[in-house]
């Protein structure tokens, strides 16, 4: 018996018993489409967080005061100011932007429209540091950056409150009852890893949000909330950051030893710590997928031994007319080879609509992964190699006399 035949006898024999067919081929199914889903969802999940990291900006550091100490006991809190980050530009080499940055809330009014947003006072290397691009108008210039111009930049959730369809470039707001020409509008952003919507908010001058809308930020002069940073290449960030510390110490008159009266914090760092944990978590649940393949394995071997006692009259019918255990081998293996490897392309169709609807209906991202899904195809298809072989083996060891005789 060639191997064709022996393909075309074993999917007869799976066709006839066609219920008991399916109902084995479950376990395969369930556990192909869990890995391929876990998998798909894991790698949604990752993608998810590259985007927040690419929204954060390009190998950002957020520099925020701190307290000091004396004696021992904590004091008031220790500002930042726009002289710290001037120092950082011009003593560190390898920054692309640093940008001191003050913010509050503001209600946002246009005819009789308002808004409740976050107001942002930022410099020209804000939307540097932060890799913000700019959809419709233009970032501040120089000259109004310095002279504190009653100018803003509008995020994509104000711009849709405010003005919908409309052309926001051009238009005039008041921001505190403070009248304030649109000059630009930001590219949206999303929302960040905490759910904070980032384009609910706006932007104007520093000096302008010190002097018309926030009012000064403690007693240091031009003092700052948050200085971020941005630097060249991502194998420079530790560099960076001890020199950061070196000239901020150095500015705060910090004995060594003394506790920094400052926060430096990595914020791809942050990030890529918790992707990293992702990432493991979505090992587990796929390895915890991958037993539910084992236990289709072995349900697998259990109904092949059933089939081989039930069929032992046809193995010796067969074996009568000349079948080689070798034939019968291969049948049995086929069998079980089939049953596996339909369960993994059935799993496969399952794990892509379970992953769609779920994408759809949750709002869940996913990214189907096709190597992952040969894979999976491929190990039921050595499952059924596996858990297939001993019971082919059982059959093909059969006594031809000994087969005939049973009933």
């Amino acid at each position: 018996m060639n191997l064709t035949e022996s393909v075309l006898v074993a999917l007869t024999a799976l066709r006839t018993n066609l219920m008991r067919s399916t109902l084995t081929m479950l376990g395969i199914i369930i556990g192909v489409a869990a890995v391929i889903t876990m998998v798909a969802m894991g790698a949604g999940a990752q993608k998810k967080i590259d985007d927040q990291i690419a929204a954060l900006g390009t190998n950002l550091f957020m520099i925020m005061p701190g307290y000091g100490r004396d004696h021992g006991a904590r004091t008031s809190k220790v500002r930042l100011s726009e002289d710290d980050a001037r120092a950082i530009k011009n003593q560190v080499p390898d920054v692309v932007a640093v940008a001191p940055t003050i913010r509050g809330m503001a209600q946002v009014v246009l005819g009789n429209l308002n808004w409740s947003t976050v107001v942002q006072g930022v410099d020209g290397d804000y939307l540097i540091a932060r890799n913000w691009a700019i959809v419709d108008g233009r970032e501040f210039e120089p000259r109004e950056v310095e002279g504190g111009a009653k100018v803003v930049l509008v995020g994509a959730t104000v711009a849709k409150e405010l003005f919908g369809e409309a052309e926001a470039v051009g238009q005039t707001i008041r921001v505190n009852r403070i009248p304030m020409k649109v000059v630009g509008v930001l590219d949206a952003k999303g929302q960040t890893g905490f759910g904070q919507d980032q384009d609910d908010l706006i932007m104007v001058p520093i000096d302008t949000a010190r002097t018309r809308l926030l009012g000064e930020a403690g007693g240091v002069a031009k003092a700052v909330q948050v200085i971020m940073v941005s630097v060249r290449d991502a194998w420079m960030m530790e560099d960076v950051e001890a020199q950061i510390t070196d000239i901020l110490r150095a500015r705060h008159r910090l004995q060594p030893g003394q506790e920094d009266t400052f926060r430096v914090r990595n914020m791809s760092e942050m990030v890529e710590t918790r992707a990293e944990a992702s990432r493991v978590f979505n090992m587990l649940l796929a390895a915890v997928a991958s037993v539910s393949l084992v236990v289709g394995g072995i349900g697998i071997m259990n109904i092949m031994l059933v089939s081989v006692t039930e069929r032992t009259r046809e193995i010796g019918l067969r074996r009568a007319v000349g079948a080689k255990s070798r034939d019968i081998l291969v049948q049995f293996l086929i069998e079980a080879i089939t049953l596996c490897t339909l369960g993994g392309i059935i799993g496969v169709l399952l794990a892509v609509g379970i992953s769609v609807g779920a994408a759809a209906i949750a709002g869940w991202s996913f990214e189907l992964q096709w190597q992952v899904v040969v894979l999976a195809v491929l190990f039921s298809a050595v499952i059924g190699v596996f858990f297939g072989y001993y019971p082919a083996r059982r059959a093909a060891r059969q006594d031809p006399i000994e087969a005939l005789r049973y009933e």
